[in-house]
């Protein structure tokens, strides 16, 4: 065995052992009930949240909105794509399914089966993308975006829905994803004066 796979070996035995403690109480009412707020980083949710930002734009004639929500849509669109490509070929356990079934599986594959597409977080990409976008057009939205998708990202392994290595890679595909889409905007559709983005 190389040092690289050594290495790599190494820190999947620490980022199960991690997550499986951390997972200690993932079957409690707490836990269970964040969880369950924390689905409003889902594909539909944050789809409804972008199309409802870009109608609240029109709706109340600010342009913050409507960039804001186009940027919003885009970001995950792009994050969605980038994390299904990864899960398709790769089949990992959830930690629930590990700790409860013994079931540690890591290897290639493109099975359906939702407790084999652990890697990475659909959740924390989509939410990552989804608030640097807002970020960027939509005054005071820079702070409770930041902390919605923190807020997600956390809950995944505590109630063992992923591995935080799984979490780390969905924040970097968001991150990466919504900075394409910055610059296709930034080169598409400059933001012009203040006056034109009705602030």
């Amino acid at each position: 065995m190389s040092k690289t796979e050594t290495a790599a070996k190494r820190i999947e035995q620490v980022d199960r052992r991690l997550t499986h403690d951390a997972a200690a109480e993932k079957d409690s009412a707490p836990v269970q009930w964040a969880s369950w707020v924390g689905e409003i980083a889902d594909q539909p949710q944050l789809i409804t949240a972008s199309i409802a930002t870009i109608a609240a734009g029109v709706v109340g004639g600010r342009r913050d909105l409507m960039r804001g929500g186009a940027r919003m849509l885009a970001a995950h669109l792009v994050a969605t794509a980038a994390k299904s490509a990864i899960k398709h070929s790769i089949d990992r356990a959830r930690p629930r399914k590990a700790i409860d079934e013994g079931d540690d599986r890591f290897e290639p594959g493109d099975s359906d089966d939702h407790q084999l597409n652990s890697f990475p977080s659909g959740h924390t990409a989509g939410a990552v993308a989804v608030a640097r976008a807002a970020a960027r057009e939509i005054d005071g939205a820079a702070a409770p975006a930041a902390i919605g998708a923190i807020a997600v990202a956390a809950i995944q392994p505590v109630a063992g829905n992923h591995y935080l290595t799984d979490v780390l890679v969905g924040g970097a595909i968001g991150w990466l994803s919504e900075a394409l889409v910055d610059a296709a905007f930034r080169r598409l559709a400059p933001h012009g004066t203040d006056e034109r983005l009705g602030r």
